[in-house]
């Protein structure tokens, strides 16, 4: 039975994985996530998630530090990968693939996984890894790149590291980068030069826990404060991105 595939949908989607403490161990996937979006108007279609029992349940921790975290109780009763692997082929397969830096591990993950049940993975319309659009035109203004630090940065709460909050946390994240990206680019002289020209705070390192000067673009509460570098690339960039445009279009509905 042939597929349909819709290449011009973007589906957001998350792994949550064990993570290997020893040589020769590998991931396994504990839940998948993902919500379907419309690429005109960036809203949510539909949505699916699942615990996901690996092979060897041992893997899993009896116990987990996060309050909503995944336990060997939680995924006892799951589905196998091979129970739920057609309905995330469809879910996947034909449409733009979107997500924090899923080209190098959640796009990994899923290849793992269908290999291992000898089955074909689904192959994606496009890509668009936030991870690394935001390194490049949106900066290290957050502090880092991490999903909780840019959800933080906007006020979006906190990050649950379950597979469909994140996936919806990522689209947010995403809409305020693009709206912020907009309003630079209505303005670069000015909005570009206020990011460059930026105060410094002082955080502590986690590294050596000493005190360390960080950039950052404004004092709390500015609400234009949040602004980058290269904004004119990411205009002459999108213009050969259907999904970039998009985003960019989205900015300025939200704006009227």
């Amino acid at each position: 039975m042939e597929i349909q595939t819709f290449p011009s949908e973007i589906v957001f989607f998350d792994l949550e994985t064990t993570v290997p403490n020893k040589t020769g161990q590998h991931f396994h996937i504990l839940e998948f996530g993902a919500i379907i979006v419309c690429p005109r108007k960036l809203e949510e279609l539909d949505s699916f998630s699942t615990l996901i029992q690996p092979k060897d349940i041992s893997v899993v921790s009896l116990r987990s530090s996060r309050s909503d975290g995944i336990t060997r109780a939680k995924v006892r009763d799951a589905p196998s990968f091979e129970d739920v692997a057609e309905k995330i082929y469809g879910l996947l397969h034909g449409r733009i693939w979107a997500g924090h830096n899923i080209r190098r591990f959640d796009c990994v993950r899923i290849k793992e996984a269908f290999a291992e049940i000898g089955k074909a993975a689904p192959e994606p319309s496009g890509i668009i890894d936030s991870l690394g659009l935001l390194s490049d035109k949106f900066g290290k203004r957050a502090g880092n790149m991490k999903m909780a630090s840019l959800a933080a940065y906007f006020g979006l709460g906190v990050q649950k590291h379950r597979s469909l909050d994140d996936v919806r946390m990522n689209l947010e994240v995403l809409k305020h980068c693009a709206t912020v990206l907009f309003l630079e680019s209505t303005l670069p002289n000015q909005l570009e030069a206020q990011w460059q020209n930026s105060s410094k705070i002082m955080t502590r390192s986690r590294s050596n826990k000493q005190i360390a000067p960080r950039a950052m673009p404004y004092s709390k509460g500015g609400s234009l404060g949040k602004m980058t570098q290269n904004v004119k690339n990411i205009l002459s960039k999108a213009q050969g991105n259907q999904a970039l445009q998009n985003l960019i279009k989205h900015s300025h509905s939200l704006l009227r």
